[in-house]
């Protein structure tokens, strides 16, 4: 009974804490040293760092905990406790990272000829992190916090209230380093989100066909047959002649879309496709989650 409640949370938190761990690893490896910036509260330690040389892994977690206690009270318990999770765990792995860096036992990555490649790398390793951390239900606190708070009382988009904070530190931050290093901070953070999206959304991609045709039943045989693919039949009826209809629903990998297409052109070259990105496609004949 104890492993039957528990394993669902070990698997839920461990990809918190590695995700944690790959996101502080990039902020003291790539970004603090060829000072590039951060939104939300991650970039105001930064700031504080550059400008009074303060550990984040200490003004990370203190410009937190009182955003804890208001969303403890205004979000709710539940989703608090992944957010302290993601923080405190952050605010640790700062902490060690730093402490190998003091001994020596970690150089960081400076390159002062090519801050682009720093940026690439800190985008990466960002965007690898947080997009662990979101993907498993965990946040690293800060803005998220307050975007929750914005979106529940006054029903503000949580995208745009980020959004909006993180422009306020990063555009501070021109007064502490050189107007070109805004300008790599917004490589990071373009590559980053790209990152978050792909860890979020799954590495499987694949396309979806929705094919209305007069053909239908020839249709899904040759499919089944030739490409060994099933699909599901979609009851419809035409917008101008009001008669009902088959749609053909099929899911195929990006590497089959031009033969399901030849498919469907040689059965019925009048049919109406409409192909669409779908992620994560779990089930037989794709990925298999437990």
């Amino acid at each position: 009974m104890f492993k039957t409640n528990w394993k669902p949370a070990v698997q839920q938190i461990f990809p918190i804490l590695l995700g944690t761990a790959i996101y502080a690893f990039g902020l003291h490896f790539f970004v603090i040293p060829n000072e590039l910036m951060e939104g939300g509260v991650t970039g105001i330690s930064l700031l504080l760092k550059y400008a009074l040389n303060i550990p984040p892994s200490y003004t990370t977690l203190i410009i937190n905990v009182p955003l804890f206690y208001v969303g403890w009270k205004y979000v709710g318990k539940q989703p608090m406790y992944y957010t302290i999770l993601g923080t405190l765990s952050l605010s640790f792995f700062l902490w060690v990272i730093e402490f190998l860096m003091h001994k020596g036992w970690v150089t960081p990555f400076r390159y002062e000829e090519d801050y682009l490649l720093a940026a690439l790398y800190a985008g990466v390793t960002l965007g690898a992190g947080l997009g662990l951390v979101f993907r498993f239900g965990g946040t690293t606190g800060g803005s998220d916090i307050i975007a929750r708070i914005c979106n529940k009382k006054m029903g503000w988009s949580m995208g745009q209230v980020i959004l909006f904070i993180d422009a306020i530190v990063i555009g501070t931050s021109a007064f502490y380093i050189p107007i070109e290093k805004i300008f790599y901070t917004l490589v990071v953070v373009f590559i980053a989100a790209k990152m978050i999206d792909f860890i979020q959304e799954g590495a499987y991609a694949a396309k979806a066909f929705t094919i209305i045709s007069d053909k239908p039943v020839e249709i899904s045989q040759r499919i089944s047959d030739e490409m060994d693919r099933g699909m599901t039949f979609l009851s419809a009826k035409g917008g101008y002649s009001r008669m009902p209809k088959e749609v053909v629903y099929c899911v195929v990998s990006r590497q089959e879309v031009r033969r399901l297409k030849s498919i469907v052109r040689q059965v019925d070259p009048r049919a109406f496709m409409i192909i669409s990105d779908v992620h994560d496609v779990l089930g037989e004949g794709f990925r298999v989650e437990d």
